[in-house]
C-alpha cells in the first residue's frame, strides 16, 4: 500500500460562548473570543507545512445548530484553503450541530465532503496529494441532535481499499463524563474491520486501542476550568506495511491550567501571595507562550485556614494585581508571547510524538519529517507512548510571532480553597465520635475511588439528573476529585471544634 499521513481532529465547536467573565479585563474577554477561531487557523497551517494528504473531522463542528454567521465563513474558509492546496477534507456532524439544524452552510468547494445520515455509512476514496490512493473513508452525521442508537452495524467496509478510516461520533463503552449519544462498545469497534476508528464526541485525547486504532482526538480549544491542558489534534502517519503512528499537534489559543498552593507552614498572608505568584508563573511556563486561565487551589492545613474563608475576594485581587504588575513590568521572561496565528515559524515547541521513532520524526531543513516529503514515511510501527515527547528541531508552533496578538498573559479566573484547620487527624481518626466517624469513612473511601464516586453520584443524584447541574458539575470535576471527601470530613471537625456544628 501506499504510505500517506492525515489530520484527525473533531469537536471544534466553532462559536462557543464563554460565560463567567464579566470580571474578566477586555484582553482576556478577546483572547477568549479569538481562540477557537486562531486553533482553526493553526490546525490548516499545520496541515499543509506538515504535508498531510487530507484531514477527518469528527463531529460537532459548530457549538450550537444555529451556526453563526462568523463560524461558518471561518470553517468555509479552511477547509476552502486545504482543498484548494490538494488537501481533502472528510467530515461528519454530531450532536451540537446535526444535519438539517440552523442556517445552511456555503456551497463547499470540490475537494470537501460531509457525510450525510444515510442508514448505511457511505464512503469515499481518499488519496495522497500525488494522486495515489491511500484509503477509503467513511461516515455517518447526526440528523437530530439527540442521537441514542449504536451506529457502529452500519459501517461495514467495502472492497477496494488496503485501509479504512471511519468517522464516527459516539460515546464507546458508556463514558460517564459524556452523554450516551451513538452509545457502542469498544469491543464492537475492533472487530468491524477498519483500521482506524477517527472518533468524536470526548474532549479529552484517549487511544483507546492499537491495531485497529480507536482514537478520540479531543477538542481544539479548552472552553471552561474541566478542560485543562494542551488541546488540539492528531497527524497520524499510515506506512506502506499498515503502520500507524500518531503525533499529537497542540492548536490551542489560550490553555485552561490549575495550580496548587499549600498554607502548610505559613503564618501570614504576604508569604502565601508570594507563594501563589511563584506557582502561577511557574505553571505558565509550561504553556509554550500561551495566554492562560488559571485556577489556583489553596491546599494544606495550618492557621491561615481560618483567615482564609472570610477573604476570598480580597486574596484573589491582590493575586491578580502581583500578576499584572509583573506582567506591566517585563518579569515574564519564563512565558514568551504567543502569536495566535503563529505556525511553523521560527522557536517554541512542536508536536508531541505518541510512539516509537523511526527516524522519520525528525523536523530537518527540508521538511518536518525529513526530505522525503509526504510520501517518504514509511517507517515501522509506532503506539502511544505513556509520556509525550516533544518534536524536535524549529517546532511546528512558534512561540512568538510577528503580531504577538496573544500576550502571554496569565488570568487567575478561580481561586479554589481546599484548606482545613491545624487539627491531628491521626488523633482525630482514633476517637469514639461523630467527627472520627466520617474521617474514617472519607480515607476508606480514599483507597476505594469506585465507592467513592458511587457515593457521591448517591448524595448529588438529583442534581445530576438536571443536565445544567450536571454539566457544572463535571466541569468542576467533583466526581472524582481526590481528597473531597476527606477535606469535607477535615472542615467538619474544625466546625465542630468551633462549636459551629
Amino acid at each position: 500500500m501506499n504510505p500517506f499521513r492525515f489530520i484527525h481532529a473533531a469537536d471544534l465547536h466553532l462559536g462557543s460562548p464563554f460565560k463567567g467573565l464579566a470580571d474578566a479585563p477586555e484582553h482576556v474577554r478577546r483572547g477568549l473570543a479569538e481562540a477557537e477561531y486562531a486553533a482553526l487557523r493553526r490546525l490548516t497551517e499545520a496541515a499543509l507545512e506538515l504535508g498531510a494528504d487530507f484531514a477527518v473531522f469528527s463531529g460537532d463542528l459548530f457549538d450550537s445548530a444555529d451556526r453563526s454567521l462568523r463560524a461558518r465563513a471561518a470553517l468555509h474558509r479552511a477547509w476552502s484553503r486545504l482543498a484548494g492546496a490538494g488537501v481533502r477534507v472528510f467530515a461528519i456532524h454530531g450532536n451540537h450541530d446535526p444535519l438539517g439544524g440552523g442556517p445552511a452552510m456555503f456551497e463547499w468547494p470540490e475537494g470537501v465532503h460531509v457525510f450525510g445520515a444515510d442508514d448505511r455509512a457511505e464512503h469515499r476514496p481518499a488519496c495522497r496529494r500525488d494522486g495515489k490512493p491511500a484509503a477509503f473513508v467513511y461516515g455517518i452525521s447526526y440528523d437530530r441532535r439527540a442521537v441514542t442508537e449504536n451506529l457502529v452495524p452500519r459501517y461495514r467496509p467495502a472492497e477496494g481499499a488496503d485501509f479504512h478510516i471511519a468517522l464516527l461520533h459516539a460515546n464507546v463503552d458508556g463514558d460517564p463524563d459524556h452523554d450516551a449519544y451513538a452509545p457502542c462498545r469498544l469491543s464492537e469497534l475492533t472487530g468491524a474491520g477498519f483500521q482506524y476508528w477517527a472518533l468524536g464526541h470526548v474532549h479529552g485525547r484517549r487511544v483507546l486501542h492499537e491495531y485497529p486504532h480507536v482514537v478520540y482526538p479531543g477538542n481544539l480549544q479548552g472552553r471552561h476550568p474541566g478542560e485543562t491542558g494542551a488541546k488540539g489534534c492528531y497527524l497520524v502517519e499510515v506506512d506502506a506495511s499498515g503502520g500507524v503512528r500518531l503525533t499529537f499537534l497542540p492548536l490551542d489559543g489560550v490553555r485552561w491550567l490549575s495550580c496548587r498552593v499549600s498554607i502548610d507552614g505559613l503564618e501570614d498572608e504576604e508569604r502565601l501571595l508570594e507563594r501563589m505568584e511563584e506557582c502561577a508563573v511557574r505553571t505558565a511556563s509550561s504553556a509554550d507562550g500561551r495566554p492562560v486561565m488559571l485556577e489556583v487551589v489553596l491546599e494544606g492545613r495550618g492557621p491561615l485556614h481560618r483567615r482564609l474563608e472570610d477573604r476570598a475576594d480580597e486574596l484573589l485581587a491582590a493575586l491578580r494585581d502581583r500578576l499584572d504588575g509583573l506582567a506591566a513590568g517585563g518579569g515574564w521572561s519564563g512565558v514568551p508571547a504567543f502569536d495566535g496565528d503563529d505556525v511553523g515559524r521560527n522557536g517554541g515547541s512542536g508536536g508531541e510524538r505518541e510512539g516509537e521513532s523511526d527516524g522519520n520524526g525528525a523536523r530537518g531543513a527540508d521538511g518536518v519529517f525529513g526530505a522525503d516529503g509526504p510520501s517518504g514515511a514509511d517507517g515501522g510501527r509506532g503506539g502511544e507512548s505513556d509520556g509525550y515527547g516533544a518534536r524536535d528541531g524549529d517546532g511546528v508552533f512558534g512561540a512568538g510571532g510577528p503580531s504577538g496578538a496573544y500576550g502571554g498573559w496569565i488570568w487567575v479566573h478561580r481561586l479554589t480553597i481546599r484548606t482545613a484547620p491545624g487539627l491531628d487527624l491521626d488523633r482525630l481518626a482514633e476517637e469514639d465520635s461523630f467527627a472520627g466517624e466520617v474521617l474514617r469513612l472519607a480515607r476508606r473511601l480514599a483507597a476505594d475511588p469506585e465507592g467513592r464516586e458511587a457515593l457521591l453520584r448517591e448524595a448529588l443524584g438529583p442534581m445530576l439528573r438536571n443536565p445544567r447541574l450536571r454539566r457544572l458539575i463535571e466541569s468542576r470535576g467533583l466526581l472524582s476529585a481526590d481528597g473531597l471527601l476527606e477535606r469535607a470530613a477535615t472542615r467538619l471537625a474544625g466546625m465542630l471544634e468551633r462549636g459551629e456544628g
